[in-house]
């Protein structure tokens, strides 16, 4: 008879605010609503009143920023039992499911992590680039010549088109569609919606209410995710498919048992999450930060229109994802105290390796907040300075596919079209759900395709 497993442990409640590092002189209250309307100000300021360790009050609750490589590296190589990174992304449950390899800790989660790997590595993800390419290109030639327009919603339909057709696999193109008009709905699109997601905001008001909206959405959304689960479990060709979600179909654990239809649910959820909305805002700052380096937009392009090197896309891609990471925090709960930079934290407290913060530090990146994407030729980046998909065991898992997408999609546009900024005012930032964005989509003209 199969053991039975002990009920986790209830998590620690948060520890009172005197127990944690002084933060920012501003009202409590200032800083939930700054968090969404003004989050890099809200860091900055942090830094600045208080150094690389300070604590934030943010609408998940209290949480404690820190900017400095040795202990972000403390952080991602510490106990995973007491680092509890799944507790951390308890908020964004409602979207993923509680099976989601974000919202697992401990020995699950490593389980989990060795079967949602191997679909992202090796020659398949060659195949993946073509289609990548191909989609871009079809959403390239409906793009209006001569008019001003965002670029972010671009972006955010051609990542999804990949997530559809890579990762789910899905090849009825009434369903496809179905799903590229539900999947939109299930974000909140910045501002205060951003909040619906939290405990306290989760009321159904009537069927206009955020909150039912959201459920109604999420429902219609899982109704074609279950089909397709269930038809593809009984494909004959399923061996010989390549997409994510066959691939997952056909894994086993160590046991030998596959993962269940839920599981795959919440997995294609979190992959969704995880590489459609911060990809489609990686690829909008890059442009916008190109605009406003007429030289390296100039090298960028001949290198598109050149033939098969790389290296300086990929010091682009890499430099928008240090000026600019799409998630500016990560978080990990602590189920035990912790020591990291001389401050001893309680149990119950939350711990924010801070991405943003670390990406622009004097120290590691001379004058950080320019874009110079030549700082990536010839080396690669420090392991714990250079952290837009994590680090350690929660690393994201997709994290060569999206750079790989990256390359991709910013290749094909730039080989087939002249843009130039809509403004010659570089766009601020705001959020958007988890992402921070381009606040005016990264405007653009297309002057003519190449």
């Amino acid at each position: 008879m199969a053991a039975v497993a002990e009920p986790p442990a209830p998590p620690a409640p948060p520890p009172p605010a005197s127990a944690l590092p002084p933060g920012p002189s501003i009202d409590p209250r200032r800083q939930v609503l700054a968090w969404v309307f003004r989050p890099e100000w809200l860091m900055e300021r942090g830094r600045e009143e208080c150094g690389d360790v300070f604590t934030m009050h943010l609408p998940i609750g209290t949480i404690v920023s820190v900017a400095d490589p040795a202990a972000i590296k403390q952080v991602f190589t510490g106990d995973p039992d007491v680092l509890r990174a799944g507790e951390g992304n308890k908020p964004l449950e409602p979207v993923l499911g509680p099976e989601s390899l974000l919202l697992l800790d401990g020995p699950r989660h490593l389980k989990r992590r060795r079967l949602v790997l191997p679909p992202f590595h090796g020659d398949r993800l060659e195949v993946y680039a073509r289609d990548m390419a191909a989609l871009t290109e079809q959403d390239l030639a409906t793009w209006p010549a001569g008019t001003p327009f965002a670029l972010e919603p671009r972006m955010r339909e051609i990542t999804l088109a990949v997530i559809v057709r890579v990762v789910f696999g899905i090849e009825d193109d009434a369903r496809a569609a179905l799903l590229r008009r539900l999947i939109p709905q299930l974000l909140p699109d910045g501002g205060l919606s951003t909040l619906v997601l939290l405990p306290a905001f989760r009321r159904d008001l009537g069927p206009r209410s955020p909150w039912r909206r959201f459920l109604a959405a999420r429902a219609a959304v899982d109704r074609v995710l279950f089909e397709e689960i269930a038809e593809r479990r009984t494909r004959a060709d399923l061996a010989e498919r390549t997409d994510v979600l066959s691939l997952l179909v056909q894994a086993r654990d160590e046991e030998g048992e596959p993962l269940t239809d839920r599981e795959l649910r919440d997995e294609l959820m979190t992959l969704l999450l995880a590489g459609h909305e911060t990809t489609a805002t990686a690829l909008a700052w890059t442009f916008e930060l190109l605009h406003r380096r007429p030289d390296a937009k100039a090298r960028a392009v001949a290198e598109a229109r050149g033939g098969t090197e790389t290296a300086y896309l990929d010091a682009v891609g890499a430099e928008a994802l240090r000026l600019k990471p799409p998630i500016p925090m990560v978080a990990r709960r602590l189920t035990a105290p912790f020591e990291v930079a001389g401050h001893v934290l309680p149990a119950g407290a939350r711990l924010g390796p801070n991405i943003l913060l670390t990406h622009r530090r004097l120290d590691l990146y001379p004058d950080p907040y320019a874009f110079r994407p030549e700082r990536f030729l010839g080396k690669g980046p420090e392991t714990y300075s250079f952290l837009p998909f994590g680090g350690g065991i929660r690393r994201c898992v997709g994290a060569a596919f999206a750079q790989l997408e990256l390359r991709t999609v910013l290749r094909t546009v730039l080989a087939g079209a002249d843009l130039e900024p809509a403004s010659e005012r570089p766009e601020r930032t705001r959020r958007r759900a988890v992402v921070l964005t381009p606040a005016g989509g990264a405007r653009s003209v297309l002057v003519r395709r190449a």
